[in-house]
């Protein structure tokens, strides 16, 4: 899934899930779920593999910049 569809997905999810209206609302409610996310990912994944753990944050990165674009 890109980064978009997942960005798309998560924000939809918030409208539907919790009855939120207004857009604003449902992409910072995904904002905070992808902060969550990356931290949860970030201190809990072992880096030995430096490339698997940099893409796996650039992908969580770039959902949340195609949040903010949405």
């Amino acid at each position: 899934m890109t980064p978009k569809e997942k960005a798309v997905e998560l924000v939809d999810r918030f409208k539907i899930s919790t009855s939120i209206v207004r857009d604003n609302e449902a992409k910072r409610c995904a904002s905070i779920c992808v902060d969550e996310i990356s931290d949860v990912f970030y201190y809990s994944t072992p880096k030995d593999d430096t490339y698997c753990f940099l893409m796996s944050m650039e992908y969580w990165q770039e959902v949340k910049q195609e949040i903010e674009n949405l």
